[in-house]
């Protein structure tokens, strides 16, 4: 009776840190899928270039994103032990460290976009892709200041702050759509570029938003006395850079190992593109319910990696795992019982429409995968030993799942279906992984 009431315990817990996660992921949801049904009725052409652009930097996102969760452990475990201003501190070490970041990714990108002509897209879509390219470009480093903060908000169990802020973007980013993609209410008609714009004004008024909260809300005032109080320390920084990077890098590849995927859907055709743009949208329903709960289990873990307790670690993984099955079943029901219905809002094109209705199948059978795996990266993450996190995504989606993605697409010739069905080789090969290094951080040791 005592394990049922633990877990009965976490599952409140993670329900209590998740939902406002969830509520904000599913707000983005419905920003995505507004964006692209928009823009899919208002062509072909601007959905697959949308596709493109997307999973091109989705990548430079997952990267900035991922740099921003290794704040979150070393928050959890000082919050436990009631270090509000060493918080503020650490803080503004991972600010500093994540604008630089975020630059030097921008930098980078600003390099590919004059070769974006090599990458084998239709010719006919680079009038479309050059501009919205530019679009994006101007939102990396908004997207890593705010999710900084967040992180921050995340770790000090205040998942509800951020939440209403992405909402209200959010909200103002449909707007954005509705009147910018068609020219609505007097405004010009932009098409892919209008969504583009949209977009990046959202994405500047998050961060704006929880700055000012940050230091003006009464409520914080110990940790901006830490924040304004830090000085430049050589220590605190690498122990930022240490957690930081390799959750990066893990992000980064999966993520990568995605857009080289939607790379192959090119050069396969437009239609290929654009379906392949479908059903990673409607899969990222199931991604972002699992992302909640995971970053629920990330901020329980070092919680209980702050008081010292491993089997408290263990306990608060397998009950993640729990409540992620269940989310995984529902996910996969969702997909099975309406997939076709949510292809059919994205597009017109009925082409669109048959090839992404064939994709159902490989799409439900990624899911446990993926539900796998982002629990036990997010435990992993939450004891702050992320160094193995790197080498795991690197042989999962580098090593394993890019040959695999080109064998099934072409050499099997499957095509499409093949570029969906190779995510669960990946997924399950980071899963197995992670779980095998998360039991080994945890081990009790004599």
């Amino acid at each position: 009776m005592t394990f049922l009431r633990q877990h009965l315990s976490d599952y409140k817990a993670i329900a209590s840190l998740g939902l406002p996660i969830l509520v904000g992921q599913l707000g983005s949801i419905v920003v995505g899928f507004a964006d692209n049904i928009m823009v899919g009725h208002y062509s072909t052409a601007a959905l697959a270039s949308a596709s493109f652009v997307n999973n091109l930097f989705n990548i430079v996102f997952f990267c900035c994103i991922g740099f921003t969760y290794g704040i979150t452990p070393l928050v959890g475990a000082l919050f436990s032990q009631g270090s509000r201003n060493r918080i503020g501190a650490l803080l503004r070490t991972a600010i500093r460290l994540n604008i630089a970041f975020s630059l030097a990714l921008t930098a980078i990108m600003t390099v590919l976009y004059f070769h974006i002509d090599k990458l084998g897209q239709p010719p006919e879509l680079l009038p479309l892709i050059r501009p919205y390219y530019l679009i994006y470009l101007a939102g990396i480093v908004p997207v890593s200041l705010f999710n900084a903060f967040a992180q921050w908000s995340y770790g000090i169990k205040n998942t509800s702050m951020p939440m209403w802020i992405v909402l209200s973007a959010n909200a103002v980013n449909i707007a954005g759509n509705y009147m910018l993609i068609y020219g609505n209410f007097g405004f010009p008609e932009l098409g892919l570029n209008g969504a583009g714009i949209s977009t990046l004004v959202a994405r500047l008024i998050c961060p704006c938003t929880i700055i000012l909260i940050f230091f003006f809300n009464r409520k914080y005032s110990d940790y901006r006395q830490g924040f304004r109080r830090a000085r430049p320390n050589r220590e605190q920084t690498r122990l930022v850079w240490s957690t930081s990077i390799p959750v990066s890098m893990q992000m980064t590849f999966e993520s990568g190992s995605f857009s080289a995927a939607g790379i192959m859907a090119g050069w396969i055709g437009t239609v290929s593109l654009a379906a392949f743009q479908v059903i990673v949208i409607v899969g990222m329903f199931g991604f972002c319910l699992y992302y909640a709960v995971g970053a629920a289990v990330a901020v329980l873990v070092a919680n209980e990696h702050g008081r010292g307790s491993t089997p408290g670690m263990r306990r608060v993984a397998w009950s993640g795992y729990h409540v992620m099955l269940a989310v995984s079943v529902c996910s996969s029901l969702l997909f099975a019982l309406s997939g076709r219905h949510l292809m059919a809002l994205f597009s017109e094109d009925m082409a669109v429409i048959s090839l992404g209705a064939t994709l159902i199948v490989p799409l439900i059978l990624y899911q446990l995968g993926d539900a796998t795996q982002i629990t036990f990266a997010n435990a992993l993450r939450g004891t702050s030993k992320v160094m193995p996190m790197l080498w795991i995504a690197f042989v999962s989606y580098v090593i394993v799942g890019l040959p695999a993605t080109y064998l099934l697409a072409f050499t099997a010739g499957l095509s499409t279906y093949g570029i969906i069905l190779s995510f669960s080789v990946s997924l399950f090969t980071a899963g197995a992984l992670f779980l095998l290094f998360f039991l080994r951080e945890t081990r009790v040791r004599m």
